[in-house]
C-alpha cells in the first residue's frame, strides 16, 4: 500500500492520482482545482456538454464532474497527460469508427493534451448520450 505524503490516504498503486483535501462541489470548483494546463480543455468540454445537455443536472460523482439525468450520462476529468470522457460503453461502440485515433476502453476515450480537443465530435457524443436517455434533440 502506498500513503500519500500530503493527505494521508491509503491506495494499492504507488502515487495514485486523487484529491488531497475536500472533493469540490460543483463543476466549476473541479476545474479550478486542476492544473492550469489541464483548465482550458476542461472548460472547453464543460461547455460544449453544457450546450449540448442543457436539462442536465450538473454534478460531481466519483470526484468526476458529472451532467445526470436519473443517471450519469456523460463524465470527464483530468489526469496527467490526457482529458478522460467517459459517455459509457454504448457511446464508445457506437462512435468507434470516429475515435480510432485516440485510445478507448469500455466507456472511457482518452484526448491526450498534445491534440486539439475534437470539439464537434465530444459535441456529438454528449448529445447522443442524452437522447439514449431522452432528454437531448
Amino acid at each position: 500500500m502506498w500513503e500519500c505524503p500530503k493527505c494521508g490516504r491509503s491506495f494499492k498503486r504507488t502515487n495514485q492520482d486523487h484529491y488531497c483535501g475536500p472533493a469540490p462541489q460543483t463543476i466549476e470548483e473541479y476545474i479550478a482545482q486542476q492544473p492550469e494546463n489541464a483548465q482550458p480543455y476542461l472548460r472547453q468540454i464543460n461547455d460544449i456538454i453544457k450546450n449540448a445537455l442543457p436539462d442536465a443536472v450538473q454534478k460531481i460523482s466519483w470526484s468526476m464532474p458529472t451532467y445526470w439525468k436519473k443517471r450519469n450520462l456523460i463524465q470527464f476529468a483530468a489526469f496527467k497527460k490526457h482529458i478522460g470522457l467517459y459517455p459509457g460503453p454504448d457511446a464508445v461502440r457506437a462512435f468507434a469508427n470516429q475515435l480510432t485515433e485516440y485510445k478507448t476502453s469500455k466507456g472511457a476515450i482518452q484526448f491526450p493534451y498534445e491534440k486539439p480537443l475534437p470539439l464537434e465530435l465530444i459535441a456529438e457524443i454528449a448529445a447522443w448520450c442524452g437522447r439514449s436517455q431522452g432528454i437531448a434533440p
